[in-house]
């Protein structure tokens, strides 16, 4: 798995997720204005590993 971080259209940040066979299995869903901003959300998708699954 790999994220591939890029700017938009807009020169906004925004990252994806492509599994091992590279199709795409998440993006950011939003644009960051600073790379740091989207760098943070990365860390904390790929920090979330041990996040509970709930069924409604």
């Amino acid at each position: 798995m790999f994220f591939h971080l890029y700017t938009d259209a807009n020169r906004h940040w925004r990252w994806t997720l492509y599994a091992g066979n590279n199709r795409k299995i998440a993006n950011s869903g939003e644009g960051y204005f600073n790379k740091s901003d989207c760098l943070a959300a990365i860390n904390l998708v790929k920090g979330s590993g041990s996040t509970p699954i709930i069924e409604r």
